[in-house]
């Protein structure tokens, strides 16, 4: 027995009939983009462990989710780019955190 069709799916239906809805395709730079994704994610044969402080692990889960990346992948993709010289590094700009840190070394 078939399903009936409710009002939602016909007025897909119909629109994707008479033109109104249509496929999209990404552009060239967006392809590039996500094939470069691909594979820097693709082959990963190796495993590691490393120690992060908690407000960087909470810092980079929360990129994650602004990026819709699981942090995992958000973090061997960031590793990717540096060992691939494509990762751009900006002018230094020390915030309260790395400042607190380099007195405590400093008096250590």
């Amino acid at each position: 027995m078939m399903k009936k069709i409710d009002a939602f799916e016909k007025e897909i239906i119909w629109a994707y009939e008479s033109g109104v809805l249509r496929s999209t395709m990404p552009s060239k730079s967006e392809l590039k983009a996500l094939r470069e994704a691909a594979r820097a994610t693709s082959i990963k044969d190796r495993r590691v462990n490393i120690r992060l402080s908690s407000p960087d692990l909470r810092d980079l889960r929360a990129r994650a989710l602004e990026e819709g990346v699981p942090y995992q992948t958000l973090i061997a993709s960031v590793l990717h780019r540096f060992v691939a010289r494509r990762l751009v590094e900006r002018s230094a700009r020390l915030t309260p955190r790395s400042t607190r840190a380099a007195r405590r070394r400093a008096a250590g």
